[in-house]
């Protein structure tokens, strides 16, 4: 069954990490580079947020801060779930659904940072569009600045 397959099996392997005090500049051009629009943020290899390309708009664009001098501190999600490479494509699903959140960051069993699923890495790859739909559909109804 493909909602048993792992999240290892899934996931973007070694995504590129920031510290909380890198510069906003810096996110914007791996953002570019990498084509994305999250970066996780890692104290060492231990994720301790995300930031997201609606991060830097809403928290320091809309508010007036000038991003080109702003750290990644300033606008990060903090508090974020993660969730373990072992664990299945329902239970990041149920991650996803739960927090209403589209990416999770992946760890192993000591916590550390090896890779990053979204919801189109799982219908991708493991031929869950029905559940990856319902989870769309549940985050949908959460409120407008999630």
């Amino acid at each position: 069954m493909a909602s048993d397959k792992h999240i290892r099996d899934v996931m973007t392997p070694n995504p590129v990490t920031v510290s909380e005090k890198d510069s906003i500049r810096e996110v914007a051009r791996i953002m570019v580079r990498e084509d994305t629009g999250v970066v996780p943020v890692v104290d060492g290899k231990k994720v301790i947020g995300m930031i997201t390309d609606r991060d830097i708009v809403v928290r320091l664009v809309a508010e007036g801060k000038d991003p080109s001098s702003a750290r990644v501190n300033e606008a990060m999600t903090k508090n974020v779930r993660s969730i373990q490479e072992d664990s299945t494509v329902g239970d990041a699903l149920q991650v996803m659904s739960g927090a209403q959140i589209k990416r999770v960051p992946v760890v192993n069993s000591k916590n550390e940072i090896v890779g990053i699923v979204s919801m189109g890495d799982i219908a991708t790859e493991s031929n869950e569009t029905g559940k990856v739909g319902k989870t769309v559909e549940d985050i949908s109804k959460a409120s407008p600045n999630n």
